[in-house]
């Protein structure tokens, strides 16, 4: 039994039929879908008589500090936000009420002027106004910028507000090391969080409002230089009912003073102790220790700051007693150990030339750098005295005192111009209050030798320079181009100078100017 099937048949599409209108708008009188129209209302007549975002601010207030130019985050937080930015619209939704009850779709800030004071974002939002009916609708919020300073701001104008000092000294008759630690600092950052810094007599109060950002000076202070520190506080007020105590804190940080190109005259014991260096030598770097070489053997050491206040010295000799020396023969010896040379010089002082014959034979390390007819700076050790202990302790040792040298050689002196000051870098300075100690006019030209001598040892040490940072000069806009360019030149032009090329400096972007 078979069964025959049929073939396949075509049905014809029909097409859904569009809704049709069952009922009219009760406002316009447009047909409608009554199944689906929520409250009898066409959409055109829904958005307008359906205002989502009633209960929303239209009007409200933004403060910001015209100091530190933050904007102020209730109840008492202070952030930094910069104009259209995504942190300041979120601070501006933040302060709307009954923004929260609503879906925002978009957010974004219309132009004003600049001088209004005026702020100005337009948002989206979407809300459900009956059962299967969402409406969206877009508005301006206008706010209001008024000014208020924030607590920092307020502690920094007042005086006497702080809450931790950072007391920096150096007994030195120098300012070279804060001169150098004052780059470090710029360089690094680490005074961001000072309120004031106050120049004293002997070095630098850095004040704080919170007492972890003066540890945290304070950590970065050890972890450059060798330097002991002593803490103590004291008691400001206290709550006898809830047991709250107010404290001031400070931090006395005592730098070694020894500074770099310093002579000293290591105490016996602690010259065996760290590998049986004579103890005559020659501080040639500070870092978080005192290094220091023997000119006769290139033999290098490093004092510690725990070693070195276990038996603190005082340098034999500073830089401000250096003499000049003139070269007049020098041979190397074939020994080097990185930048020093190890040679055999014949030099006598400037002031003795035409007048005596004295001449002086040493050794010295300096022998990549010198030739003969070079001037260079040194210790005259012959016949001069010295009121030191560790010193009178080398000249009672009979084979100690046979090695003395008569000059101990530092560095080689440049013939430099008045021209040379005209430099084509420049270094940054930190803002310090001088208080009420105003620095007389001798005093003025003291620290302006002494940054002159920064200045110089920067220019001459490639080591020293790689830990600043330095920035291109400013240059002078009344001039020509043609004279800017020989200006520059003329710094390149003195003789035997060390140049700083124009590679190892950077450029200040806070003078950076829009021109037309």
């Amino acid at each position: 039994m078979s069964m025959d099937l049929d073939g396949a048949i075509a049905l014809p599409l029909v097409p859904f039929a569009n809704p049709q209108a069952t009922i009219l708008c009760f406002q316009c009188g447009v047909g409608i879908d009554g199944t689906t129209s929520a409250g009898a209302l066409c959409p055109e007549c829904l958005r307008l008589s359906v205002d989502v975002s009633e209960g929303i601010q239209r009007e409200a207030t933004l403060h910001l500090c015209r100091d530190c130019e933050r904007w102020l985050q209730p109840p008492a937080h202070w952030i930094s936000a910069t104009l259209e930015s995504r942190e300041l619209l979120s601070l501006c939704l933040r302060k709307l009420r009954g923004l929260s009850k609503v879906r925002i779709i978009d957010a974004s800030f219309l132009w004003t002027e600049p001088h209004s004071r005026r702020i100005k974002v337009k948002i989206t939002i979407q809300q459900e106004a009956f059962e299967g009916t969402i409406v969206q609708q877009t508005f301006e919020v206008e706010y209001v910028v008024a000014y208020q300073q924030c607590p920092d701001c307020m502690k920094s104008f007042t005086v006497n507000t702080w809450r931790a000092v950072v007391q920096v000294r150096q007994k030195v008759p120098h300012k070279r090391t804060f001169l150098y630690l004052e780059q470090l600092i710029l360089k690094h950052g680490a005074h961001q969080d000072t309120i004031n810094i106050k120049e004293e007599k002997d070095g630098l109060d850095f004040f704080f409002a919170q007492r972890n950002h003066a540890e945290k000076f304070v950590d970065f202070l050890t972890s450059t230089t060798p330097v002991k520190v002593k803490k103590s506080q004291e008691l400001i007020s206290m709550d006898i009912h809830t047991s709250t105590k107010s404290y001031k804190f400070s931090f006395s940080c005592e730098l070694i003073p020894i500074c770099k190109d310093d002579l000293v005259a290591l105490p016996l014991k602690l010259a065996r102790s760290i590998g049986n260096i004579p103890p005559i030598a020659i501080c040639y770097r500070i870092g978080t220790s005192v290094n220091v070489l023997d000119p006769n053997t290139l033999q290098t050491a490093d004092v510690s700051t725990s070693i070195y206040w276990r038996s603190p010295f005082a340098p034999l000799a500073d830089v401000t007693e250096l003499v000049e020396f003139i070269v007049m023969d020098i041979e190397p010896l074939g020994v080097h150990k990185g930048r020093f040379f190890l040679s055999e010089a014949t030099v006598a002082r400037s002031s003795d030339l035409g007048v005596n014959n004295t001449t002086y034979f040493t050794r010295t390390h300096l022998g990549g750098v010198l030739h003969p007819g070079d001037a260079v700076m040194g210790y005259h050790l012959a016949g001069t005295n010295f009121n030191n202990p560790n010193f009178e302790a080398i000249e009672s040792n009979g084979s100690l005192a046979a090695q003395i040298p008569d000059v101990v050689l530092v560095k080689k002196a440049y013939t430099r111009s008045k021209r040379s000051k005209n430099r084509n870098w420049r270094l940054k300075r930190m803002v310090k209050d001088e208080g009420e100690l105003l620095p007389r006019k001798q005093d003025q030209d003291r620290m302006g030798r002494d940054y002159e001598m920064f200045l110089r040892d920067v220019e001459e040490d490639s080591e020293l320079r790689n830990t600043l940072a330095l920035y291109k000069a400013k240059k002078d806009k009344s001039n020509m181009e043609g004279i800017e360019t020989a200006s520059v030149a003329e710094t390149d032009v003195s003789d035997g100078v060390p140049k700083i090329s124009m590679d190892e400096l950077l450029d200040d972007f806070d003078d950076l100017e829009i021109e037309d």
